[in-house]
């Protein structure tokens, strides 16, 4: 039985989400909560608080096993974008894009 946490609209790219995404894909949660404590990215902190409430939404409400559980799927979308200007020389102006991102987080359960 699988179970997901999702967290919307959050101020960092998905492209620099996805880094730490790709190497938590597919591995037994307790391995990647131990490994994103010691990655020096932000968006490791995000993931980690993500993958935590995934892990109470199947234990509170699914009532599974933590020690089996693994992430089965983790999706980083793009979220909307907030558009800046930036001066620049000569009375200029450039376009700043602050991204944001849509995380999805599937748990479920591997069979011991």
């Amino acid at each position: 039985m699988e179970t997901s946490a999702k967290l919307r609209y959050v101020r960092i790219s998905p492209t620099k989400a996805r880094l730490v995404a790709r190497a938590v894909r597919g591995r037994m949660v307790a391995d990647v909560l131990a490994e994103l404590k010691f990655t020096p990215k932000r968006a490791a902190r995000i993931l980690s608080k993500l993958l935590s409430s995934a892990v109470a939404n199947a234990t509170q409400n699914a009532n599974l096993d933590v020690d089996t559980l693994y992430v089965k799927s983790i999706r980083v979308d793009e979220g909307p974008t907030l558009k800046r200007w930036r001066p620049r020389a000569m009375g200029r102006a450039s376009r700043i894009f602050k991204r944001t991102s849509h995380i999805t987080v599937v748990l479920d359960e591997r069979a011991a």
